[in-house]
């Protein structure tokens, strides 16, 4: 019987339940929880929205976005978003979904971290991005019922939530921190690390190889 919470409910295909024993099995119970709400928060705001998703190119959105920060996933050469995409990506092309759709979630994820621009594309795309400024940032919860987000809340809960999320942000890109330039994420390594420096955008133009 398919699972229902907030009034949101959860395919019941193999494609949505390989890809929660995947994620259960990769991220630990904070970070599953956190991807779920991610599901849940932007399937709530896609509906007050009017706009219709495909729940399962959703589900697995929001379920491989962090991906990138678990240790089986990760990858030091790259921003942990697109490690996320890319397993995302692979895995919905080995189940027969199209390239059209397997490259949205590709999108989804890897924009997820980049304001405004995932908004303006396929509702596969914006809706991770939606669930992710929900649980992390706070933005218009408002736009959400109190009950509603007490039914996601109370299906996955969100203790000390706020420093599990930064201490996970840091432990998957503390050891590439190159990785992290031109975008939010540089500020999670300023605030763990004092000896870490930014790279400066101004600097970079200032200082290249051309004469003027």
């Amino acid at each position: 019987m398919p699972e229902t919470i907030a009034g949101i409910t959860i395919p019941d295909s193999d494609l949505v339940r390989e890809t929660t024993m995947l994620v259960q099995r990769a991220a630990d119970e904070s970070l599953f929880n956190h991807s779920r709400r991610v599901f849940l928060f932007g399937m709530l705001k896609s509906a007050a929205r009017g706009v219709e998703v495909d729940p399962e190119l959703a589900y697995v959105g929001a379920l491989f976005h962090d991906l990138g920060l678990t240790d089986e996933y990760r990858r030091k050469g790259q921003r942990f978003e697109i490690d996320g995409a890319a397993a995302a990506q692979g895995f919905l092309r080995d189940h027969g979904r199209s390239e059209e759709e397997a490259r949205n979630v590709w999108l989804a994820i890897a924009l997820h971290t980049t304001p405004e621009i995932p908004h303006h594309l396929a509702p596969e795309v914006a809706i991770v991005t939606l669930g992710v400024e929900t649980d992390v940032l706070g933005l218009d919860l408002d736009q959400i019922t109190e009950e509603d987000r007490a039914a996601v809340v109370a299906a996955h809960p969100r203790p000390d939530f706020k420093n599990q999320i930064l201490r996970a942000f840091y432990h998957g890109m503390a050891d590439r921190p190159e990785t992290t330039f031109g975008t939010m994420n540089d500020d999670v390594l300023a605030h763990f690390d004092a000896d870490f420096r930014r790279e400066n955008f101004v600097q970079i133009i200032q200082d290249n190889a051309w004469p003027e």
